[in-house]
């Protein structure tokens, strides 16, 4: 379990060289009439359409939709590892037009370096960007922490379970101190215990850093716990048909799933999927 310095209370104390926290201005995503088309002519394939998405800093918003709808696809011209065929991403002012460290990536698949440790891996942003080995120690250390990893420090990806790995994927993606952390589906390849665990953990970590995070799953559930939006996409080419305020008090736990207003925007959440599943279908074999 990822293990943010909390006292027995459950309310969060600063570390002595705990985190830079993120300015609450920072970390807004404007995502204006993207479309994003692979290939040309017969081979031709539009993954996302006409897409437009503002996402204000500091908000967690999730992003679902049916199987091949373009929803990593859209993430990765966020990250700024698809180029948009028309209109634009935009964060803070300033159009993407490659990755950076101002937007950290989280993948399903942990990405890690196996011949690095995990102090090694976490330590891996901030020694690209140029980081005196007195701040990368420090960055790296207080991340160990975070995570609940320090003793295992020294160990390499191989010899670590699923979730601790994926902790690893987090805490390298938050040690540049990004202003937007994007996920795909990060704890898709986790058993059901682990999952649940992560997700706490991954609130905790979110309130306390204040960072715009764009998560992308095709879990309801999950979506419905974590975010303040969910976002749903159609059918490929993909866009966005739903819109929907997750208004579900914080902090949350895992007794939330048998809240009614939880019910209630699960039950959205499917019937836009289903409906929208069937017209595809039904367009496919038309």
């Amino acid at each position: 379990m990822l293990a943010t310095a909390f006292n027995p209370a459950g309310n969060p104390r600063p570390a002595t060289k705990g985190p830079r926290h993120v300015r609450s201005t920072d970390g807004r995503v404007d995502i204006d009439r993207v479309s994003i088309v692979f290939g040309k002519g017969a081979n031709q394939h539009v993954a996302v359409r006409e897409t437009t998405i503002t996402v204000d800093p500091g908000q967690f918003v999730c992003i679902l939709g049916p199987s091949g709808c373009g929803k990593s696809t859209l993430l990765n011209s966020i990250a700024g590892y698809v180029t948009p065929s028309t209109g634009q991403v935009v964060v803070d002012g300033e159009r993407i037009t490659g990755p950076g460290p101002d937007r950290g990536m989280v993948f399903q698949q942990y990405s890690l370096f196996p011949w690095k440790t995990v102090r090694e891996n976490i330590a891996f942003g901030p020694k690209i960007r140029g980081a005196s080995n007195d701040d990368m120690s420090s960055t790296t250390e207080t991340f160990l922490e975070m995570v609940g990893l320090a003793k295992f420090a020294n160990r390499y990806p191989g010899e670590l379970s699923g979730g601790m790995q994926q902790r690893v994927g987090i805490a390298r993606a938050l040690a540049n101190y990004p202003r937007v952390l994007l996920m795909d589906e990060p704890f898709g390849a986790l058993d059901s215990q682990t999952r649940l665990m992560m997700q706490e953990s991954l609130l905790k970590l979110w309130s306390e850093f204040g960072i715009t995070v764009l998560f992308v799953t095709h879990d309801i559930d999950e979506a419905v716990f974590l975010s303040d939006r969910v976002l749903v996409m159609s059918a490929s080419p993909g866009s966005i048909i739903a819109d929907l305020e997750v208004d579900l008090p914080r902090p949350r736990h895992t007794d939330l799933a048998v809240d009614p207003r939880f019910i209630e925007l699960k039950r959205q959440c499917q019937e836009t999927i289903k409906a929208e599943s069937l017209r595809a279908f039904e367009q496919q074999n038309s």
